[in-house]
């Protein structure tokens, strides 16, 4: 195997030159749209849960699972997806990805049991972790510029952003004129076209010669998959139940024993080294905790409108439109902050709404009225949509050039293990006593999430820039 030094100078060497703009712009809309679509999947399901639980029998521990199953595999394979699209290019590795979360979504919509539907959402996962990874490495290989890759950082966000908060919205609408299994069938035309397009809109990235860490694969997995089986038995066990806390433990000895493989590795999944660039660690710490807030409170807000206020899949959707709202407007922002003094202010400014937002919907309380209830939600929206490019960017930015698809695996990875978590977390405080009595709880600890965030990054994270140069605090 070559040397670091020898692979990075064969990168730099084999680098294509910067797209035409058309072709750029051709390339971010591909991009985007398998990102919009793994996001999406990630939201979409949530208004559908309770119709999946009439025609497939399935309980509040069930329908984690359905939710859970997609995001833990997400998580647990993006390590291994960053790492593969470095080491086979990230044109190659995001069509299969593409392929391979298209045929999940039809064998989902066709599932005739609630088992069976949670192994093809596992599967949705594995492709989604091998999809978005190498959406970042195009991306870098598309805009080359720092300028331009903030912008379209912006744009990838956004999409994001509308992918997350318009689910419930597209979820009610296809439950209510078709059915649940409408939720996942509609993905399969558009992975279709956008695979049409990859090979004459996508410019190829540089390739890295690199092992494979199986051992660090295998331990990553399941420290995520232990930690979030005792958090859904949490609700219905206790949390002092003898498997909540073997399972637990468990997941912190898997969790040891990944950082133990990671510096014994002469190739890591992981360079451990990554985390003494605080942008690298801030970044990723903030990625962890936005979601763990976001996607548990839409997890619970879209059971609560349902079983509790009595809402149809549509109206509970369209009951949640309120957080995509300012998505657009938030990520665009973000990315132009972005482009002229880093990714700090758009961060910082992003948790503290978010978390303000948040807090309101605990303050609020399950029996005020909705509408005291569009203004918080506006804001944790648009907090998630501010900080969430700007975390991206500044992992993406922190690493070394030749590391982008481990860098794009770690950011992602520590995103969608916040979006296990926060739906094991917070389903686990509504399932315990009644979904009413356990809403406010669980919105406090969402809210508790964005604030910690905020705490982090005002302790140790990228510093400000001018618009001429890179963050100050960043080792490259």
């Amino acid at each position: 195997m070559p040397s670091s030094d020898t692979s990075c100078r064969a990168d730099v060497a084999a680098a294509p030159a910067a797209p035409a703009p058309r072709t750029a712009s051709l390339a971010l809309l591909v991009i985007c749209v398998g990102y919009f679509l793994v996001i999406l999947d990630a939201t979409v399901v949530n208004v559908a849960l309770p119709a999946i639980g009439r025609e497939l029998h399935g309980g509040v521990a069930g329908l984690q699972w359905v939710v859970d199953a997609y995001t833990l595999s997400f998580a647990g394979l993006l390590l291994a997806g960053g790492a593969l699209a470095e080491r086979l290019g990230g044109r190659r590795v995001f069509a299969a990805g593409l392929a391979l979360f298209a045929l999940a979504s039809a064998a989902c919509g066709a599932a005739p049991s609630l088992p069976v539907l949670i192994a093809a959402r596992l599967a949705q996962g594995a492709g989604a972790a091998a999809l978005v990874p190498a959406s970042l490495v195009l991306l870098q290989a598309a805009y080359p510029t720092a300028a331009g890759r903030s912008r379209a950082l912006g744009a990838w966000g956004s999409i994001a952003g509308i992918g997350a908060a318009s689910g419930p919205v597209i979820g009610g609408l296809l439950v209510t004129t078709w059915s649940w299994r409408g939720v996942f069938l509609i993905s399969v035309p558009f992975a279709a076209g956008a695979l049409a397009l990859i090979r004459r809109s996508v410019p190829a990235s540089p390739r890295r010669e690199r092992a494979v860490d199986l051992p660090g694969q295998l331990l990553a997995i399941a420290a995520l998959a232990l930690a979030t089986g005792a958090l859904v038995q949490a609700g219905r066990l206790g949390w002092t139940s003898v498997p909540v806390l073997a399972g637990l433990a468990a997941s912190a000895a898997a969790g040891a024993g990944f950082v133990a493989a990671e510096r014994r590795s002469p190739d890591p999944m992981l360079p451990l080294a990554l985390f003494r660039r605080p942008a690298f660690r801030s970044g990723t710490a903030v990625g962890l905790l936005i979601n763990l807030g976001f996607y548990g409170q839409l997890f619970v807000l879209s059971l609560f409108f349902q079983d509790v206020r009595g809402y149809s899949a549509l109206l509970a959707g369209v009951a949640l439109l309120p957080e995509a709202a300012l998505l657009v407007v938030a990520s665009t922002l973000s990315g132009a902050i972005m482009a002229r003094i880093g990714p700090r202010v758009p961060m910082l400014a992003g948790l503290t709404i978010g978390g303000a937002g948040l807090a309101g919907l605990a303050l609020a309380g399950p029996h005020a009225g909705y509408p005291l209830l569009v203004a918080p939600m506006a804001a944790a929206g648009f907090g998630m949509a501010l900080t969430m490019p700007a975390a991206t960017a500044s992992v993406m930015e922190a690493a070394p050039a030749d590391r982008g698809g481990i860098a794009s695996g770690v950011v992602n990875a520590a995103r969608q293990a916040g979006g296990v978590l926060g739906v094991a977390l917070l389903g686990t405080l509504v399932s315990g006593s009644s979904l009413a009595a356990g809403l406010p709880a669980a919105l406090a600890v969402a809210a508790g999430a964005f604030f910690a965030g905020a705490v982090l990054l005002l302790m140790g994270g990228p510093a400000v820039r001018g618009p001429a140069g890179p963050p100050t605090g960043t080792s490259r």
